[in-house]
């Protein structure tokens, strides 16, 4: 299989064509901007340690870390002897309260307090970056965009892939035309952690094999662990290996979103930038019957898009776990573990987070790909820094993420409720479906409030 890549990189500045506004909604100038010039070092708080938060730091540790916060101190402790002269907090609640003089803030804890972490930050007039997913649930997604466009700083969701050369040369394929019209796109990941139907399917999956419906008895908590604090504003649930360490709380409807909100955000990422999309007017889901308390390790989601300017109203459909599109089942398409299948009207396109191949591929022999028109990224978290300091884009600002963060967990409002959504992203309401309320939007567990 002759896969198509492209060498060649165009440094232009941005020509404000369709393909980059969408990848990189523009924002104004962030309201703060320390730094006179690039060279200029900011400073950054860092919430969130370790894991995905470790990195996070390291990657950002160009710039002055001033306050590390982690609910885990064996993770504070981590974050603290590598920067041995930032303030040390396990509560970010605390650090903000604190007033500390600070330019930025990397937001990498759990998905249930990821809102809770940046919105002060925002609030605050600071530039945020924020792991994926954005938020816990729509209604926290939009309440964090919301206040980011309000703010106008910059801010940028960790979808680290966006930044990658291959899905630049495919949205300027798509976008281009290269495959005509796209009335479908199929968006299908092999990573099945969830609840099985049995505990061979979990094996085979390589996930753990859940038999309780949710944990019954306290166990002993590990010492280096507030767990009053790491549950934060979820319902209260007694300390169990099932929930900790991660990633196994993301299964669990009271503190994650399963596969779908997770990597979600990296394979919808593509669609969504390519086709232009944002706001879903029908959304339906199918898979075995939902669980109160576990995500589902396999389902599938099929969202109707409206036109969108010149372009065609669409379908995009998502699968996970053992789901997969006919296409594939029918073999008419390469067997890749995980994909993204965009359906035009002159052929198809195949891509993955490192390769991409437009089919049938002897119809496109000769084809000559349009000249790259979207610039080679700095590097995810690179991009953001040189936003704060200048006033540059982001490509997963939280305009753009913010939306893209709202149609996956609409995915799981519609698996959860049951039944064909019809939504009123302006109302912010499914109209047809009063049982999907309790999905878009949660009580918080006393003392904790999103304002």
């Amino acid at each position: 299989m002759s896969l198509l890549h492209s060498s060649r990189y165009n440094r232009r500045q941005f020509l404000q064509s369709s393909a980059v506004v969408a990848g990189s909604v523009a924002f104004s100038a962030p309201a703060l901007l320390r730094a006179q010039n690039a060279n200029e070092k900011l400073d950054v708080v860092v919430i969130g340690c370790g894991g995905r938060g470790g990195s996070n730091m390291r990657s950002v540790e160009t710039e002055n870390i001033v306050a590390v916060c982690d609910v885990n101190e064996n993770n504070l402790n981590f974050g603290a002897k590598r920067h041995p002269n930032a303030k040390a907090f396990a509560d970010f609640r605390k650090l903000y309260d604190a007033k500390i003089s600070f330019d930025a803030v990397v937001v990498s804890t759990c998905e249930h307090t990821h809102a809770f972490a940046t919105l002060p930050a925002l609030q605050l007039g600071k530039h945020v970056y924020c792991e994926k997913p954005l938020t816990y649930n729509v209604y926290e997604a939009r309440v964090i965009r919301e206040a980011a466009n309000k703010a106008g700083v910059a801010t940028q969701m960790g979808t680290q892939i966006h930044a990658g050369d291959n899905y630049r040369r495919v949205v300027e394929l798509i976008q281009s035309g290269a495959i005509g019209n796209v009335t479908e796109c199929h968006v299908w990941v092999g990573r099945a952690w969830g609840r099985h139907e049995s505990e061979a399917a979990a094996k085979a999956a390589g996930d753990q094999w859940i038999t309780q419906e949710r944990p019954q008895g306290a166990q002993p908590v590990p010492s280096y662990l507030n767990w009053d604090l790491w549950i934060g504003p979820a319902p209260y649930r007694d300390f169990n290996e099932a929930y900790f360490p991660g990633p196994k709380w993301y299964r669990w409807w009271d503190f994650g979103n399963g596969t779908m909100s997770d990597l979600g955000s990296h394979w919808v990422d593509l669609p969504f930038w390519a086709m232009k999309l944002d706001k879903p007017l029908t959304i339906e889901a199918q898979g075995p019957p939902p669980h109160p308390e576990l995500a589902p390790a396999s389902m599938q989601v099929t969202y109707e898009y409206g036109q969108r300017g010149s372009l065609p109203a669409c379908e995009l459909t998502w699968y996970q776990g053992v789901n997969k599109p006919q296409l594939w089942k029918d073999k008419q398409i390469p067997q890749w573990g995980s994909g993204c299948l965009f359906v035009g009207d002159k052929g198809m396109l195949l891509a993955d987070y490192g390769k991409h191949v437009l089919l049938p591929e002897k119809e496109f022999k000769d084809f000559e790909r349009p000249e790259p028109f979207i610039p080679k990224s700095r590097g995810h978290h690179a991009e953001w820094v040189h936003a704060c300091k200048t006033g540059a884009p982001t490509t997963c600002n939280f305009e753009y993420a913010g939306w893209l963060t709202e149609a996956n967990h609409l995915g799981n409002v519609a698996y959860r409720a049951g039944q064909k959504l019809q939504w009123d992203a302006a109302a912010m309401r499914v109209t047809n479906c009063p049982e999907a309320e309790p999905f878009i939007k949660r009580e918080y567990r006393r003392g904790w409030s999103l304002t």
